[in-house]
């Protein structure tokens, strides 16, 4: 089995819904963020994941865009202080794009660990300037590699 990332995750007040769990647009915002966590090159002072190579923003001339986004959601989130534990790693690594996989999980301060919901996610690497995919590094390849597992299989499939 590869290497798995685990990333602390909070939850907001305002991620639930009027069924007192986290609503299903919510949770793609906490896989949003825990990608960002993952990818991005921390600030001044912060620390990341070795996955964390990328510098963000237009100015740096390249995006990562979300191509397709798949959830399956198993158990309702309730609302807690204690971050979720969102796990991730690469089902696939393309030419320009990667297939970013996702398992959301209680917080590990808890008794037991309850599956929230699974997710797949295709990112494509975009050139900022001509809108079109672009290659993904050797840099890249490196330190994503041994992240590289067998990718989610859902229920329905």
């Amino acid at each position: 089995m590869a290497d798995h990332l685990h990333l602390p995750v909070h939850l907001r007040w305002g991620d639930l819904d009027a069924y007192n769990h986290v609503n299903n647009t919510s949770m793609l915002k906490l896989l949003e963020e825990a990608r960002v966590r993952a990818f991005w090159v921390p600030g001044e002072g912060e620390e990341g994941p070795p996955t964390a190579i990328l510098d963000p923003g237009i100015s740096q001339g390249m995006l990562t865009l979300v191509a397709r986004q798949e959830i399956e959601y198993l158990a309702p989130v309730p609302y807690q202080r204690h971050p979720l534990d969102v796990e991730m790693w690469f089902g696939k690594i393309g030419g320009s794009s990667m297939e970013v996989c996702y398992e959301v999980y209680s917080p590990i301060a808890t008794d037991g660990r309850t599956l929230y919901a699974r997710s797949t996610a295709v990112i494509v690497l975009v050139d900022a300037a001509s809108g079109r995919p672009t290659r993904i590094t050797q840099e890249m390849r490196e330190a994503w590699g041994p992240y590289i597992d067998e990718p989610i299989r859902y229920a329905h499939r």
